[in-house]
């Protein structure tokens, strides 16, 4: 087993997106470890670790002393210690970041808030992959597709990162680093069950054939989702009034496979294809009482990527990668409306009742190219620099009255200069060119980083970046087009036609932030221990934000309305000795709003502020303890607590105790989580209740 110490600050091993960390099964049964006081001494712990170093702020694999902003890695062995159920919940852990619902049982992850419905403002990737969708620039984590089992490490660059990646990377970046398939070989299975219906299975095998290393695997992932929502909301503090359950269940069923081709000393190739079978119930309540809708407007649908890059090492210092992706997000969502007689429907009264069926279909497709070199000058000197080009294409007759197509190009680069010994300076930006507003951008990153010590770090780092509107809203012509229209001998004439049509105005610019940081880094020994700490102080000037209200019924009223100017600090310690590990996050903001639309109500300016603020919290933070015992036995216990976070407040304690059972080639490992809600309080949003405050799930994993 892997020992406490080592899942913190861990190495980047390699200077690409594809590098790995090795994953052991369990102690060496050749006689190589030993036994000591009943422990697994499968690993020495070692005090004396290097800087850690990440990858994802520049594109230039850089230790933390050097890297131009903070940035939070959280390893896939933490992930599974901790016994977190679903990928979106780990960003707990990470400071400054939030996590609720909207929209039955849909996560969203934000970074200082700015978030109504859609994610907008953060740039996902895995492996390097674009993984937001095109029309809405959102994240749909249920879908997916990587299972945790499969990720090494998650690197989040808190701060705008357009420098690297270019429009969407307006307020933090994502990079899910998935394992190799060369340190995966064997197979390995894992089961989950518990309450609210929650089951997974996730199963993967993998092997080496000459120079091709491969790997297999499925997911399967399923709930009922929440128990109960309100039947009206005037409430919904005391929770007094009526509940009903909650039509919000979800399924996904995921399979990939990646490969790694040694050609030769200098080049490799890797292959990742992947797809996901989609199901997820949506509550018809969500969408209000003027649709009329009936029974549950499910989403089903088919995702399905294909990724491959080349990997050439001119020299120790020197080497290139071009890479390669296509995917594909088909969605459908049909359901059949009935509006009852005397409803309005374009300015028309009905005379009878009118149903008829309709849909939210859209099937999207992005093609992305990038080429990267990097490049060791000199000892103090490295650059790395590239360009990237993305087709994003999407067709909707509900959304888009047809289809639509965005396409942008991508420059980038950073120098890393040491002059002297104790000071490194960062100087990056992009160039973007966007057919959405038919412009280009340029986003400027400056950072000076001061070492103090050989451990220990202070950084100033100055950046701007812009994000411009996605399609949806700059260009939407939104409406639902009828079929199967009854009584037809009444309402024939709708046959066919699209109702409550509107058109987005299309004349959103785009929107701005300055960022100023102070941060600190530090690693210490403690006695038997190490500490690693990195402080940040913060203060970001957001304009031109965009917000309103997305309605097809003629309440279409975006605009760049909001201006927001956000400071605080947060804190990332972690405290690892060999059998114990600590970590800590907090996050404190304090947020000033203004509203710079055209004039309207005070109630009005409320709303548009309102609504990208829902999701920011005046302090949030994460506690974790994981220990590990003789004969193999290891608990974790973790407390997620957001104050301030619109009407809720949120705390949650997790539990997890876990036996390994050892035999040649073979481990076992049984293990029980439990999660607990303090308050009897929905869940971050209004119909989000759970009717029991305690969580129970149960997992066997075997590894062969």
């Amino acid at each position: 087993m892997l020992c406490a110490g080592l899942s913190f600050g861990a190495m980047a091993q390699d200077n690409t997106p594809f590098s790995t960390i090795p994953d052991p099964v369990g102690p060496d049964t050749s006689g190589s470890s030993e036994i000591v006081s009943g422990f697994d001494q499968t690993y020495d712990f070692v005090l004396e670790q290097p800087i850690p170093e990440v990858l994802s702020t520049t594109k230039l694999r850089q230790p933390k002393s050097r890297v131009p902003g903070t940035t939070t890695v959280i390893q896939g062995e933490l992930i599974r210690d901790l016994g977190i159920l679903n990928i979106w919940e780990v960003f707990r852990l990470v400071p400054g970041m939030t996590v609720g619902y909207v929209q039955s049982n849909r996560p969203v992850v934000s970074y200082h808030g700015t978030v109504a419905d859609e994610q907008r403002r953060l740039q996902v990737q895995i492996d390097g992959r674009t993984a937001y969708q095109p029309n809405l620039s959102d994240v749909d984590w249920h879908a997916m597709p990587v299972a945790l089992e499969n990720i090494e490490r998650i690197e989040v660059t808190r701060g705008p990162n357009a420098a690297a990646y270019g429009i969407n990377a307006f307020l933090a970046t994502i990079n899910i680093i998935t394992r190799s398939p060369q340190d995966t070989h064997g197979a390995a299975v894992r089961l989950r069950a518990g309450d609210r219906g929650y089951r997974q299975a996730f199963g993967s095998v993998g092997d080496q054939v000459g120079n091709y290393d491969w790997r297999f695997s499925y997911n399967r992932r399923e709930s009922d989702g929440f128990d109960e929502r309100f039947i009206n909301t005037a409430d919904t503090i005391n929770k007094t009034e009526e509940q009903k359950p909650f039509d919000d269940s979800y399924r996904f069923n995921t399979v990939n496979y990646d490969s790694t081709l040694s050609l030769d000393s200098r080049n490799s190739i890797d292959l990742r294809l992947g797809y996901t079978d989609v199901y997820d119930e949506e509550d018809a309540q969500q969408y209000g009482d003027d649709f009329g809708i009936q029974g549950v407007p499910a989403v089903s649908g088919d995702d399905y990527y294909v990724q491959t890059k080349w990997t050439h090492n001119f020299s120790s210092d020197h080497f290139v990668h071009i890479q390669a992706s296509y995917q594909d997000y088909d969605r459908k969502q049909p359901w059949r409306s009935c509006l009852p007689a005397g409803a309005d429907i374009g300015g028309t009264t009905l005379p009878l009742e009118l149903c008829a069926d309709t849909n939210q279909n859209i099937q999207e497709d992005r093609l992305e190219f990038e080429i990267q070199d990097t490049l060791a000058v000199t000892d103090n000197l490295r650059v790395v620099s590239g360009g990237g080009y993305r087709e994003d294409r999407f067709d909707s007759d509900t959304y888009f009255n047809g289809s639509g197509e965005n396409f942008q190009t991508l420059l980038f680069g950073n120098i890393e200069y040491t002059p002297i010994r104790w000071l490194t300076f960062n100087a990056g930006g992009s160039w973007e060119k966007t057919s959405s507003l038919d412009d280009s951008f340029l986003s400027p990153r400056f950072a000076a980083n001061f070492q103090l010590s050989e451990n220990q770090t202070l950084r100033f780092v100055f950046s701007k970046a812009v994000r411009t509107p996605d399609a949806f809203e700059q260009g939407a012509d939104w409406g639902y087009r009828a079929s199967n229209v009854e009584p037809s001998s009444v309402y024939g004439f709708l046959e066919g036609e699209r109702l409550i049509e509107f058109q987005a105005p299309g004349d959103l610019h785009e929107e701005r932030i300055i960022s100023r940081e102070i941060s600190y880094f530090g690693q210490y020994r403690m006695g038997p221990g190490l500490l690693s700490t990195e402080v940040k102080l913060f203060h970001d000037s957001l304009r031109d934000i965009i917000s309103g209200v997305i309605a097809v019924d003629n309440r279409w009223d975006l605009g760049n309305y909001v201006a927001l100017d956000q400071e605080g600090i947060e804190i990332e310690s972690s405290l690892e000795f060999q059998q114990t590990q600590l970590r800590l996050s907090y996050a404190y903001m304090n947020q000033d709003e203004d509203y710079r639309g055209p004039p309207v109500s005070a109630s009005q300016e409320a709303r548009y502020i309102r609504l990208q603020t829902r999701l920011t919290a005046e302090h949030s933070g994460s506690v974790a303890w994981i220990q590990h015992f003789p004969y193999s036995i290891a608990t974790s216990t973790a407390y997620y607590v957001a104050r301030d976070l619109g009407e809720y407040k949120y705390d949650r304690v997790d539990f997890r105790v876990s036996k390994a059972f050892y035999m040649p080639r073979l481990t076992w490992d049984l293990a029980a989580i439990l999660q607990y809600y303090p308050h009897d309080a929905p869940i971050m949003y209004r119909d989000n209740i759970y009717t029991d405050q305690s969580q129970v799930y149960f997992e066997a994993s075997m590894k062969f």
